[in-house]
């Protein structure tokens, strides 16, 4: 799991860090990061037990935001160092930060489609009046908007990613999108006196950007002004009946094990590797995979063993070999219960999701092999606490990211 208050260091050490899955903070965060997840899950229930028209984002609250599917993902605002407006990627936080302040540095410093993008964004942004940073995924260009047919209904359609989105074409959004030179859904503010001391905030006020026809956007925040998103008391029982049976099992798994994971890249990675894996085949990690991951950790020793071509090579990779499945055997009771946790923290999240994705306002859809589309739902949702702390990603990973796996990217970086 990621504290926001170590994401800037995170990207300045140019390490490609993404928010973590609910599930997987058992394995990325130790006994801390699953207290956590748990403490996620109760103040999601909390939050929409009694009335989801109502989000609390006092100080300290939980918030909830809608994940969209963009790319690339784009920075902007004021250096707080030199007082000039500029766009970059990822990279702002490097060692050898890519800041654009005009088109030249855009082109010298990047390439492709994410140097085009950063050049519109770079020409159109600064009508918004951002005072700070903020940070966004972009959705479209002008180039990408297309109008399609779906279903027997008309769309204005835009794929920023894997997911094809889509707005009933005629409709006031779909005039608006139209109308724009690029669309941008914005998520994340900094605020400091320099780039390296900056302050991240998960809530930011798209209200007091100026109005600009040439830029489509809105902040991620979910919003439901429906009431579909809030719990019955059906719902409730059987949510908090999973988060009593997860928070039972969690007791049962040693901390000393489940620490060791989160500090020891060589389990953490094969695991989360072979979880993967899973995904891709359209499956969860079940307590039942257990013995097939322990031999496919075996085999990947073993291939470096046959591969080595010195005998004191070929029996360093031996002893490596049996270290490691030794361990993996000595703690393979555990490991089911880490697998058995996992799923209850999904199995709540999944209640949570299917609640969250009867409140959308843009269509969703995925390619299919024929060539045409799928319904599908929002990418996912992420939580977080709105003046830092932990944040979490919920998403279908069945759904959305095996989709994501597999899908071939539009756009080039």
């Amino acid at each position: 799991m990621i504290r926001l208050s170590d994401y800037l260091t995170e990207a300045a050490a140019e390490k490609d860090r993404h928010l973590t899955h609910i599930e997987d903070a058992v394995l990325e965060g130790g006994v801390t990061g699953t207290r956590n997840a748990i403490k996620f899950l109760i103040a999601l229930r909390d939050m929409f037990a009694d009335d989801g028209q109502t989000l609390s984002e006092a100080p300290g609250s939980l918030i909830l935001r809608t994940k969209f599917d963009g790319a690339p993902a784009i920075y902007a605002g004021i250096n707080p160092e030199n007082g000039k407006f500029f766009v970059g990627s990822k990279s702002i936080f490097a060692k050898n930060a890519k800041l654009n302040y005009t088109e030249a540095d855009v082109r010298a410093n990047h390439s492709g489609g994410l140097a085009d993008k950063l050049s519109d964004a770079l020409k159109y942004l600064p009508e918004l009046g951002i005072t700070g940073i903020v940070h966004g995924d972009f959705m479209f260009s002008k180039s990408d908007l297309k109008s399609e047919t779906i279903d027997g209904k008309s769309y204005i359609t835009f794929r920023p990613n894997t997911i094809t989105y889509a707005v009933p074409a005629g409709s006031r959004i779909a005039q608006q999108v139209q109308a724009a030179k690029i669309g941008i859904v914005f998520h994340t503010t900094y605020h400091g006196k320099t780039m390296q001391t900056l302050q991240t905030h998960f809530d930011i006020n798209v209200n007091n950007f100026r109005p600009s026809r040439n830029v489509w956007y809105r902040s991620n925040k979910f919003l439901d002004v429906t009431g579909r998103a809030t719990l019955t008391k059906a719902e409730n029982a059987k949510l908090t009946g999973i988060l009593s049976q997860a928070g039972s099992v969690f007791r049962t798994i040693p901390s000393s094990l489940l620490n060791q994971i989160a500090t020891n890249d060589t389990y953490r990675i094969h695991i989360m590797s072979f979880y993967n894996q899973r995904v891709r085949a359209g499956e969860h990690m079940g307590a039942g995979h257990t013995a097939a991951l322990i031999k496919w950790v075996g085999d990947k020793y073993q291939k470096g063993v046959d591969d080595a071509k010195l005998p004191a090579t070929k029996a360093k990779r031996k002893a490596e070999r049996d270290m490691v499945l030794r361990w993996y055997r000595q703690h393979a009771s555990d490991l089911k219960k880490i697998f058995q946790l996992q799923n209850l923290l999904i199995d709540a999240k999944m209640l949570l999701i299917a609640k969250f994705n009867m409140v959308n306002d843009l269509g969703t859809f995925l390619h299919t092999a024929d060539g045409g589309y799928k319904v599908t739902t929002p990418e996912g949702y992420v939580a977080a606490w709105s003046t830092g702390g932990d944040a979490v990603k919920l998403v279908d990973r069945l759904e959305f990211s095996r989709a994501n796996f597999l899908a071939v990217k539009n756009w080039g970086r």
